[in-house]
């Protein structure tokens, strides 16, 4: 391992869903406290850790290609594979070139503590005064559910995650408050399931209360929920602005039979009462989605049910997925599989769907001045998030970094908006649209 700081420099990079980077950010405050020095994941480290996906091939293949990178980028640190990708096919990600290290999910929490006790890293003397996680992120996430007890026929997760299991509340608003306390502005709660929150009684209503109340977050959001997980009681809570105007909501397909066939236990009419609802007492919201394209036996028409729906929703953003079969799921052993050239037709046909859709949602925003949380400056352009997730841009000589600020919204730029920023510092009060 290379020596060229005193200090052991770790990095530490994450693929997939907003669990991980929960995981990965918990994992980053352990390495700090133990006195290491954190860098950039594209930095020159001595210890890469990967916290890998396996959702699909294509999260399988983003892991190998960003593990033999961390190798090549200095042949001579040590490589970590940790989580998903390691749990379900820990010996596949050994060959994997340059890899050192491959633990599964039950084993990376205690990640510092393996990799001191097998000689790839000697605790420091002395504790690092310089980078900590929070100078390359500017949300917290926060896991407060983990597991799956469901049975979706495509889904590996229930297999490499294991059974549910609630974070308890009182360790929740610790960790959310420990954030604020640091200068996080926002702060995401995130999970397998967090619509089936549950500790001791309490559901996921109950938490944001706790967390409103007892805490002073002045953002909160939500990383994802499943159809029937959406009730009045819950939504009714989002009268609070502080909560984030943003709901995840999976579709994965567009036809009653295609959702029969994944096991995911609601119909397209169920699906878009659920939307209805939080349309109907959230003004201005941004619902975004997951499709899956091409699962056996998908007939054209049925896709075309999946377009249609899509377009009638008007989703904010659409993740597109190309079927990818997991060995140890039912769908695995379904015997009409879709052709690989037309999974990759359809898949084109639904990305640029969604590209139109995306482009929309941003259009209704235009000329109105929403509140900004500010994150990075690349090229002199600053880059942020609206609390209903739309990407802003603007250019400005100061530092923005972590700070909400109101900005008017004033011309479509890739998939974000050009932006105006207001600064308080100016002596006039700002009125910030929450319609559209």
């Amino acid at each position: 391992m290379s020596r060229s700081s005193e200090i052991p420099r770790v990095a530490l990079d994450s693929v997939g869903c907003k669990l991980n980077q929960a995981e990965t950010q918990l994992l980053a405050r352990q390495f700090a406290g133990a006195g290491y020095r954190l860098v950039p994941a594209d930095d020159e480290a001595d210890v890469y850790i990967l916290n890998t996906c396996t959702v699909t091939h294509v999260a399988d293949r983003k892991c190998r290609q960003r593990l033999r990178l961390a190798h090549r980028r200095n042949p001579d640190g040590v490589v970590v594979a940790i989580g998903c990708y390691a749990e379900r096919a820990g010996n596949e990600l050994a060959q994997t070139e340059g890899v050192d290290l491959v633990l599964g999910n039950s084993e990376k929490l205690s990640l510092v503590r393996r990799l001191e006790e097998s000689g790839y890293l000697r605790r420091p003397t002395y504790t690092y005064g310089g980078s900590t996680i929070a100078d390359f992120r500017t949300r917290a996430f926060i896991k407060v559910y983990d597991g799956c007890n469901s049975s979706c026929s495509y889904c590996i997760v229930p297999l490499v995650r294991g059974r549910e299991k609630s974070i308890p509340v009182g360790q929740i608003i610790g960790e959310v408050r420990q954030r604020v306390a640091e200068g996080y502005k926002e702060v995401v709660l995130t999970g397998t399931k967090i619509g089936l929150y549950n500790d001791d009684g309490l559901n996921l209503a109950g938490l944001l209360q706790h967390i409103l109340t007892e805490t002073d977050v002045e953002r909160l959001r939500l990383s994802s929920l499943q159809p029937k997980e959406v009730s009045a009681e819950l939504i009714g809570l989002w009268r609070d602005k502080r909560l984030c105007r943003h709901f995840h909501l999976s579709l994965q397909s567009g036809s009653d039979e295609v959702l029969r066939r994944m096991r995911r236990g609601y119909t397209v009419g169920g699906y878009l009462e659920a939307v209805a609802l939080i349309r109907d007492m959230v003004p201005g919201v941004a619902i975004t989605t997951d499709i899956i394209v091409g699962f056996p036996g998908e007939t054209e028409a049925e896709f075309e049910g999946s377009c249609k729906l899509c377009r009638q929703t008007e989703f904010a953003r659409i993740h597109v997925f190309s079927y990818s079969p997991r060995n140890g799921t039912q769908a695995a052993r379904m015997p009409e599989r879709v052709g690989d050239g037309v999974r990759r037709e359809r898949s084109q046909r639904m990305r640029a769907l969604a590209r139109k859709s995306a482009q929309n949602f941003r259009q209704k925003f235009l000329g109105k001045t929403m509140t900004v949380l500010w994150e990075k400056q690349a090229g002199g352009v600053w880059t942020g998030l609206t609390d209903n997730y739309i990407r802003v841009y603007t250019k400005s000589g100061e530092d923005l970094a972590n700070k909400l600020l109101p900005a008017k919204l004033t011309e479509i730029k890739g998939e974000g908006i050009l932006a105006e920023v207001y600064r308080a510092t100016k002596g006039y009060s700002i009125r910030v649209d929450y319609g559209v």
